[in-house]
């Protein structure tokens, strides 16, 4: 017997009302609102949490708690509605580019998605962080491709397909993924080296992410920063645990862990950024 899968509770999660045939338009509609719904972050890893990745687990948290995730959580969450809805997607893992150091062979350690419809292979990820795409892109090299957001494209060279963003005038590689299948056990593998890792950045980093309609909010320690469509970016140290209680829950619309987990990493984070901001 397969899974059960709560399609209400996650319409209602993010905001969907529409047709639910397996069609590029529905693809597309779901994929622009769960990232403006559904927050990005790592509050699990960074307070030593496990991150579960069974379908309860993620419903459980994602849609009854109302908290967000990282790519495993997000992207798991999403094939399992999409497949729900009968399209046909399997999940890819990626090594990511993106702020790492040039010729640095880094692990697979992301989770993205294909889905073919009508003959069309797409690829989906909704749980890239402040970068992460708001729109299906179609698996073809060497096109420029907009998206509700940024505008991406994809390099292709024997197996590995390149994803880049345009940011300003530049291109700037996010990952390198190949085609083939990957289970909930390559997954669990990946989960574990990052969640469970002392030295991976999401057990020593807070990152929180939503890409709302026009917007791109992110949170890096304790650094808010907000690009508007149009605008320049804003920025802002927040500089107590109460005002970062506030963004996370207010701004980013989380229901935050328990005060005594949550608070003394929060004010580890404000102590560690002080020296900085004051120099």
């Amino acid at each position: 017997m397969g899974q059960k899968v709560n399609l209400n509770g996650y319409f209602e999660r993010i905001g969907f009302a529409g047709s639910i045939a397996p069609t590029l338009v529905t693809l597309d509609l779901i994929h622009a609102l769960h990232p403006a719904a559904i927050p990005f972050e790592n509050l699990d890893p960074l307070l030593g949490l496990p991150v579960r990745l069974d379908h309860q687990s993620l419903e459980k948290k994602l849609l009854s708690e109302r908290r967000g995730g990282y790519c495993f959580e997000q992207n798991l969450l999403l094939m399992a509605i999409l497949r729900e809805l009968e399209f046909n997607v399997r999940g890819l893992a990626a090594r990511v580019l993106w702020n790492s150091p040039a010729g640095m062979e880094a692990p697979a350690n992301h989770m993205l998605l294909a889905i073919d419809i009508g003959g069309t292979s797409y690829i989906a990820d909704v749980g890239f962080g402040g970068l992460t795409l708001t729109a299906p892109l179609k698996l073809k090299a060497e096109v420029e491709q907009r998206t509700p957001h940024e505008t991406y494209r994809l390099l292709n060279e024997g197996s590995d397909w390149r994803l880049e963003a345009r940011i300003g005038e530049d291109w700037k590689p996010l990952y390198v993924f190949e085609l083939s299948e990957q289970g909930l056990a390559d997954y669990e593998a990946a989960n574990a080296r990052l969640a469970g890792d002392p030295a991976s950045p999401f057990s020593r980093e807070l990152r929180v992410a939503l890409s709302p309609s026009g917007k791109r909010i992110a949170l890096h320690d304790n650094r808010l920063t907000i690009h508007s469509e149009g605008a320049a970016a804003e920025q802002r140290l927040l500089s107590s645990v109460q005002e970062m209680r506030a963004v996370l829950g207010d701004v980013f619309g989380l229901s935050l862990p328990p005060a005594d987990l949550l608070d003394p990493k929060l004010e580890a984070i404000v102590a560690r950024a002080a020296p900085a901001a004051s120099q």
